[in-house]
């Protein structure tokens, strides 16, 4: 295996077999190296392989900024978040989370430390990532001796929600803020306080999150058969007039119509969470 690229001492690209780029890190497996010595195996700590081009390039320019220290983090953090989520993370989230750990340790070491405006509604919506942003800052403790506030636990779960949905930042921000609108109006409209614990509120939130979604990325679920809705109009009244009251407040404060599917599937989950059953 032979050096492709010198990034800095610590790190290096090579081409595989396969002819995909790999981006490997060690501590001083670069020095007084160039492009074509072979790879001194021994001195290889991390493997990276990024199927993204312009995410690889990204990376890479990254690396050339920031302590190995932090890029080991950054990596330890993405794999347990992958297996406590059970889930394939977006490769973007190697460039994003990186980077924000690398600027909030440089603002905490300068003493500004910045508030997280939707750190509530992270907590309660996104109950797991956030738990996983909790776990970080331990590690980050750990391996950089650096204590962030938790504030930080908040925005590393919305990388980590971000590289899960696939999606942009604003529009996250976004989309957190009109869950926290809907299950505000659900619970203004049937009186009542959700089980925060029952599978079905975890449903509801799971159906919220893919719904904004696609609210804002304009991809809505659509068919031309009425069926679902005009079953749960008649079955779910209620839980209808609560869809219904979602829909009027989404396209008075976003601009945006709900297709009748959406409507229904909607429904069935406000049945479903405020049934407890």
């Amino acid at each position: 295996m032979k050096i492709a690229k010198v990034i800095n001492n610590n790190v290096i690209s090579v081409i595989d077999e396969q002819n995909k780029e790999l981006v490997i890190m060690g501590r001083g497996i670069a020095f007084q190296k160039r492009p074509g010595d072979v790879v001194d195996e021994s001195k290889i700590e991390k493997v990276f392989r990024l199927e993204n081009k312009d995410v690889s390039e990204k990376f890479k320019t990254l690396l050339y900024e920031i302590p190995l220290e932090y890029m080991a983090v950054s990596e330890e953090i993405i794999n347990y978040a992958k297996v406590k989520l059970g889930k394939k993370l977006n490769d973007s989230i190697y460039v994003s989370l990186t980077d924000h750990i690398h600027f909030a340790i440089e603002r905490h070491q300068k003493g500004i430390n910045i508030s997280n405006a939707l750190l509530w509604e992270i907590k309660k919506i996104y109950q797991d990532e956030f738990s996983i942003g909790r776990e970080a800052l331990k590690m980050i403790q750990n391996k950089l001796g650096i204590t962030l506030p938790e504030d930080e636990a908040g925005f590393i779960a919305m990388h980590i929600v971000n590289a899960e949905l696939n999606d942009e930042m604003p529009n996250l921000v976004n989309i957190t803020k009109l869950i926290q609108d809907i299950l505000n109006i659900v619970k203004y409209h049937f009186k009542i306080e959700l089980d925060e614990e029952s599978l079905n509120y975890f449903r509801f939130l799971t159906h919220l999150k893919f719904f904004a979604q696609r609210l804002f990325s304009g991809s809505h679920l659509h068919s031309e058969d009425d069926f679902l809705y005009n079953l749960v109009k008649e079955k779910h009244k209620e839980a209808f007039a609560c869809a219904q009251k979602i829909k009027d407040y989404i396209k008075k404060a976003h601009q945006h119509e709900i297709t009748k599917e959406e409507m229904g599937y909607l429904a069935i989950h406000i049945h479903r969470v405020v049934n407890r059953n």
